[in-house]
């Protein structure tokens, strides 16, 4: 239909003739051609931009106050553990992860690895610091709190550890708020206290503008020392007051050593107070002997006095200035038993029947 043309009248002309171009119009070079494709393909996928666009015009200093709301802190903790632990470790660990919104979970570590391992794991899951919780004994618990990958690191016995289902507190507070850390004044007293302290604010410190934080500080984390242990708490702020009720969980950190790397590496503190939990037990165990051991020395003792021969005790002459000779002795007098008292409603009653008979038979 496009080759032919269609009079007025309804009869069918003549077929359009395209006017004749130049030799030179006719054949265009390929360069030509393929610069009109490409113009014509660039504008086809060409995305338009936003609607609003910021103005050229706006100087540096006016785009300070977009940027304030960044997330500039982009500190990770990798919490996990090993193979072995019990109930009470495993809701710890959840605890904590529910109180970290910075945090990252991951699958439980074999005992046979190593723990430089660990270092890897949380490269691949894009952290640089680290709570790793190690169970031996199915009874002892070990925290290790660590800088990836270059250190420092230390290394904890875990004590006392209650958690959240297990305390029922009062106390509440916003999932995903940011906490205020409470730290005892000893803890910038001593060097090693100080290198913990840090170690402690930059792993259980929420980052400003992190994604999953809500922009509250509803509660407290505090750290004291106590008895060369660090003592872990964390309580609600009242609004009304300024009054603390206790969150939980709880646990007790008692410090074993610090390593210049992470999870290895030379010692730069040793604690002198530290006893293995071994040790301990082993002590209890001695004491609990030594007492059997004591009762059955007193057992023997009381055997030996009972089978000794009783000692001849040599007849005191003055022991029989009172006793009185077997002649003048009175004799023994036999008592009698007396007869048994007469009742007299008895008495009456038999001779009734006595009586009631005589008649009956008269």
């Amino acid at each position: 239909m496009a080759a032919t043309k269609r009079k007025r009248r309804g009869d069918l002309g003549v077929k359009a003739k395209k006017p004749k171009k130049n030799e030179k119009d006719a054949t265009p070079p390929a360069k030509r051609r393929n610069t009109a494709e490409e113009t014509k393909e660039e504008e086809r996928d060409r995305i338009p931009g936003p609607v609003c666009k910021v103005k050229r015009a706006i100087p540096r200093l006016d785009l300070q106050p977009l940027l304030r709301g960044k997330w500039k802190n982009k500190e990770r903790i990798l919490i996990f553990s090993s193979r072995g632990i019990n109930f009470r470790t495993r809701h710890l660990m959840q605890d904590l992860r529910m109180l970290m919104p910075h945090s990252k979970a991951d699958t439980k570590m074999d005992r046979k690895d190593k723990l430089f391992v660990i270092n890897e794991v949380c490269e691949m899951k894009n952290c640089n610091k680290c709570i790793y919780f190690e169970a031996k004994k199915k009874q002892d618990l070990y925290m290790w709190l660590s800088n990836s990958p270059h250190g420092p690191s230390a290394k904890f016995l875990v004590q006392n550890i209650h958690t959240l289902a297990e305390l029922k507190m009062t106390g509440n507070c916003l999932k995903g708020s940011r906490p205020l850390l409470s730290f005892d004044p000893t803890f910038d007293e001593l060097p090693h206290y100080a290198l913990l302290k840090e170690l402690l604010i930059q792993i259980f410190s929420t980052p400003r503008y992190h994604p999953k934080s809500q922009p509250f500080v509803d509660h407290v984390f505090t750290f004291t020392i106590l008895d060369n242990r660090i003592w872990f708490r964390n309580f609600q702020i009242i609004e009304e007051d300024a009054a603390l009720v206790e969150i939980g969980p709880r646990f007790v950190l008692n410090l074993i050593k610090i390593f210049r790397g992470s999870f290895g590496g030379p010692t730069l503190y040793e604690n002198p107070h530290y006893q293995s939990p071994n040790m301990h037990r082993r002590i209890i165990r001695s004491i609990t002997a030594a007492k059997y051991k004591e009762k059955q020395q007193v057992k023997d003792v009381q055997k030996l006095r009972k089978k000794e021969p009783k000692t001849v005790v040599p007849h005191d002459p003055t022991a029989d200035v009172f006793v009185t000779p077997a002649e003048e002795k009175p004799v023994e007098i036999q008592w009698v038993k007396p007869e048994p008292k007469v009742d007299l409603t008895t008495r009456k009653k038999r001779i009734y029947k006595r009586q009631r008979k005589m008649k009956q038979k008269m």
